[in-house]
């Protein structure tokens, strides 16, 4: 399960220097869970997991977790001026296990991706690929 999640108001808010403490973190509150990280990368206003979701959790309440505590530890280290916080919702997309390898490199190649694509551009696509139906109140705040 690819689980997609971004800044409020689509800040760039996590910067480079903090990143991968703030994926750490993260991967905690996943494994703390009962479930297994199999890639992360927070770019600066957006958020891609990749986890195998054990089956006594809800996906719902584990995004509110992460979302919940990434949010207090991001704060409790005053990383930014004012409060961070994360948009409202989420995308979830699945996988079948033969796909996983290709998924992974997605995530793990995001700046990459980003400097072709914007974040609204690859989650459209992602609708579109996995066939969501949609409505535009629904979506992410996008700047792009």
């Amino acid at each position: 399960m690819q689980i997609v999640f971004a800044v409020k108001d689509r800040q760039n808010l996590i910067a480079e220097n903090h990143r991968e403490q703030i994926e750490r973190y993260i991967c905690g509150i996943i494994t703390h869970k009962q479930s297994r990280p199999l890639a992360i990368y927070c770019n600066p206003d957006h958020c891609h997991v990749l986890i195998g979701l054990h089956p006594s959790q809800s996906l719902s309440d584990l995004t509110r977790d992460i979302k919940a505590n990434a949010s207090k530890f991001i704060n409790d280290n005053k990383w930014i001026p004012g409060k961070f916080e994360w948009q409202e919702g989420y995308g979830a997309f699945t996988y079948s296990r033969s796909q996983l390898n290709v998924v992974v490199i997605y995530i793990l190649n995001q700046p990459k991706h980003h400097r072709k694509k914007t974040f609204k551009e690859e989650y459209m696509e992602f609708l579109r690929k996995f066939e969501i139906e949609y409505d535009e109140k629904y979506l992410f705040q996008f700047n792009d």
